[in-house]
């Protein structure tokens, strides 16, 4: 199977022609680039490989920026830009949010308080309000309505929950380095406090009364599972596709984002075409971010991971590096099928999953999710929330370049 020759479920799917079709479209800008740095798609096509869908833009190195003299922002400054034009928001969607279980129940007040305040970056609510703000303007909205500011809160409700039961799955005693839920209060607490998130979450949403979005919603919370049981069938096989493995990432990260963007866009009042452009950029920014994080398993330190490297492979979670690293190695294959019971063999397995190259290509592979990303956005006017949309894909790139 081609690299990018998959079947991709219908819900995952997005238009023949990524980006925004109709009145809104406009083509992707013509980029002349030196020849071994042109885009993705066509660097795997050289390769012999398929591409399901070609990517639409190519997303420059930071070199070709400058001599292109395209916005250039420093990796230490990002994160600060992004967050720019919903600042104010983000900060009243934390302060509602630490009292969400408190102040229902105040004997998980200081669950709550561990929770809300761990040091995460939120980015999945800063997403949903980029997204509001964007297509709110397309539509001539001065302002959010009310509904989008809960979206947002749901959003995180939800991503934290998930959060919480991974930690008591995985028995984890550190997430974003301080200790979790389960750690510190036990497993009985931190499963109610998981569980009580998402009846929470439930009840808001049914709340916001637009049967689309509970639809879209709804469903993350059962892709969530469908992620974690195929992951669990599926440790230690190395007839594991990438198809499926995209799949499983789509359940695990991508969905929520993508459903969370389309609802952004539903109360915007947005047309059909924009919220397909709005799913498709949260579905294919979520799957960026997945092969991302993937990758810097392999390639950052315990130190900066804040787990030991490769934890993944050592568990038998097979992922984009390792997967292309098989198709090259059957020493690999021979190490990962026998569990590492040998001494010495998953230092050795790490370093033939960099030999046969399985970090290039999932860097390729990122790449190529983050430019139909970038694609999706066409259909978005000019602003500072569709520049902090652009400026999101670069940071989620940025982490392994």
């Amino acid at each position: 199977m081609g690299l990018f020759s998959m079947t991709i479920p219908e819900r995952m799917g997005t238009p023949d022609a990524v980006g925004c079709s109709g009145r809104c479209s406009r083509a992707a800008p013509s980029l002349i680039l030196p020849h071994h740095r042109r885009c993705a798609a066509a660097r795997l096509q050289h390769q012999g490989r398929q591409l399901a869908r070609p990517a639409c833009v190519y997303t420059p190195t930071r070199e070709e920026q400058t001599a292109l003299k395209l916005e250039v922002v420093s990796p230490a400054n990002l994160l600060s830009e992004i967050l720019a034009p919903v600042k104010a928001d983000v900060e009243q969607m934390n302060l509602n949010l630490r009292n969400v279980v408190g102040n229902r129940h105040p004997m998980l007040m200081a669950a709550a308080e561990q929770i809300f305040s761990a040091g995460g970056k939120k980015l999945r609510p800063v997403i949903v309000f980029l997204v509001a703000h964007s297509t709110a303007q397309r539509e001539g909205m001065n302002e959010l309505t009310d509904r989008h500011l809960r979206l947002a809160e749901i959003t995180e409700m939800i991503h934290t929950a998930s959060l919480v039961h991974d930690d008591v799955l995985d028995e984890c005693d550190i997430r974003r380095g301080k200790q979790t839920i389960n750690s510190m209060y036990g497993t009985r607490v931190a499963v109610l406090a998981g569980d009580f998130l998402f009846a929470q979450s439930s009840w808001f949403l049914a709340n916001l009364d637009n049967l689309e979005v509970i639809k879209l919603i709804s469903q993350v919370i059962a892709d969530f599972a469908n992620g974690e049981i195929s992951q669990a069938a599926s440790l230690f096989d190395t007839d594991i596709t990438l198809e499926q493995y995209l799949d499983k990432s789509f359940y695990k990260t991508a969905s929520l984002i993508a459903a969370s963007c389309r609802s952004a866009a539903v109360f915007s009042d947005s047309p059909v075409e924009v919220k397909e452009a709005m799913y498709s950029y949260g579905k294919h920014l979520g799957l960026a971010f997945q092969v991302v994080d993937d990758i810097l398993d392999f390639t950052q330190s315990t130190e900066q991971l804040g787990k030991p490297q490769g934890q993944d492979l050592a568990s038998g979670n097979l992922t984009a590096p390792v997967i292309f690293a098989l198709r090259k190695s059957p020493e690999l294959l021979d190490i990962i099928s026998s569990e590492f019971v040998e001494e010495g063999s998953m230092e050795r397995a790490l370093q033939l999953v960099r030999e046969a190259g399985g970090i290039e290509e999932s860097q390729l592979l990122a790449r190529q999710q983050a430019d139909i990303a970038l694609a999706s956005l066409e259909c978005l006017p000019e602003g500072p929330s569709r520049r902090s949309l652009r400026l999101m894909v670069d940071y989620v790139l940025e982490r392994i370049y």
